[in-house]
């Protein structure tokens, strides 16, 4: 058969190899430059800024929205040492760091020579409040015995944290002590990093009580192995059979949150693909299905709204430890 209109042939093939496919998956088109992703969590396996970074990933994965993303973890100094990782990852478009309150208050107690400002914010994901736990065969049932025996032994009654001094498992016994009236600098605080840490510590009676956030501890709560004396948050939680601090007699409110930031000078193209992302993960059913089975509260606040928000906890935290005569 002979071909007689070579010019159309030609005009026909040019069009099938120039033009792109109409229909790809997100993980192939909006999201296909950030193939590699890593996420940087800066404190240990099994605590919060982990629970989170892999909840996030594996939610970002089941719904196609990326593929094999990276989790690492780089502990140390409260999150001090992640924070520097990240910061010195100028321009680097594939990296993120799971971060929170925590970071913010170890910027100061460690007077690390990077803080978050010096990160391009990406997304405040959730809100979390802290509890107050003791191991089953705790002596302490109730708050009101807690705080009896903490009072009149403040140095003997030992508190552990899963966050470094300025983090939220460090600031919140320290509001509860002044709220009691013992003077925080009496208080003997035990740091763990992250709540992975702290947990064999409070199961085997080595302090009297942890702080940490509900999301890390919930399966040993409902296995029966840990018994929550209160929560830190507003109103009760759903699933969790313990009163607020408030109702148990001591006025405080106190509630974690978390996010995600990325290295310095990345490009506007990069940041704008990572705040994408989130709010894209942020929308699916998958992460608010986490959201709710973690007893966490969705927070969201995208790019500069973010950054917004950063800049007043800087503020925030380092007036809090100076009230405290803790910075």
């Amino acid at each position: 058969m002979r071909i007689r209109n070579w010019p159309a042939v030609v005009g026909a093939l040019a069009v099938v190899v120039l033009v792109p496919p109409l229909l790809t998956s997100g993980a192939e088109s909006g999201t296909a430059s950030l193939r590699g992703l890593r996420v940087l969590v800066p404190n240990a396996p099994g605590g919060g800024y982990d629970v989170t970074a892999r909840t996030a990933a594996k939610a970002l994965e089941d719904t196609d929205l990326i593929r094999n993303v990276e989790v690492f973890n780089l502990p140390g100094a409260g999150g001090t040492v992640g924070l520097g990782r990240t910061v010195s990852e100028r321009g680097n478009g594939k990296l993120v760091m799971s971060m929170g309150l925590g970071v913010v208050g170890s910027v100061y107690t460690n007077k690390a020579p990077s803080s978050l400002l010096d990160t391009t914010p990406i997304a405040k994901l959730i809100e979390e409040p802290d509890i107050v736990v003791v191991g089953v065969d705790s002596p302490y049932r109730t708050l009101a015995e807690l705080v009896a025996a903490w009072k009149a032994a403040p140095g003997a009654v030992t508190v552990g944290g899963g966050s470094s001094p300025g983090g939220p498992d460090h600031l919140a016994p320290m509001l509860v002590a002044k709220a009691v009236g013992l003077d925080p600098r009496s208080v003997n605080y035990v740091a763990f990093d992250g709540g992975g840490e702290l947990l064999a510590s409070v199961l085997g009676g080595k302090v009297a009580f942890g702080v940490s956030g509900i999301g890390e501890y919930r399966d040993q709560i409902e296995a029966g192995q840990l018994r929550v004396l209160a929560v830190t948050s507003g109103d009760r939680l759903p699933g969790v059979d313990a009163p607020t601090l408030r109702e148990s007699g001591v006025d405080v409110e106190f509630t974690n949150w978390r996010g995600v930031v990325a290295p310095p000078g990345i490009a506007d193209t990069d940041r704008a693909r990572l705040v994408d992302l989130f709010t894209d993960l942020h929308g699916t059913a998958q992460w608010r299905e986490a959201v709710a089975r973690n007893g966490w509260t969705d927070a969201f606040a995208p790019g500069e709204e973010f950054g917004a928000f950063l800049r007043e906890e800087n503020e925030r935290v380092a007036s809090v430890l100076k009230e405290l005569g803790l910075a």
